[in-house]
């Protein structure tokens, strides 16, 4: 995926998009990965790192709300992914399973900068 169609596909959206958007555009890196995975499973798993991020006072960004996002979609979805350039958040980008739309954002702090 373009950069540009991916900025495309975050302007517009809440609050963490709005900053998924502001770390690709100073530079961060991403990845769109190739094939889909059903949306249930995906909210299942972040619904587990929601309680666990609760639990160990990890800050996130729009976590609640893309578990509740997927939970509702009911089709395929298929995974990106954005590092800030200082390593210092991850963002999860959920997109339709033709990269034409997002679904939900969610991003977390890392407590260790990892290299990018």
């Amino acid at each position: 995926m373009e950069r540009e169609q991916l900025e495309r596909l975050l302007s517009g959206g809440d609050d963490t998009a709005s900053a998924a958007l502001a770390a690709l555009c100073a530079g961060a890196s991403y990845v769109v990965w190739d094939g889909t995975m059903s949306s249930k499973s995906l909210a299942t798993v972040y619904g587990r790192r929601l309680r666990l991020t609760l639990r160990k006072g990890i800050e996130t960004s729009g976590l609640a709300q893309a578990v509740q996002h997927l939970d509702l979609y009911g089709r395929p979805i298929r995974l990106g992914r954005i590092r800030t350039a200082d390593g210092s958040w991850i963002f999860m980008l959920f997109l339709d399973e033709n990269s034409s739309a997002l679904v939900a954002c969610t991003g977390v702090r890392r407590t260790q900068p990892g290299p990018s």
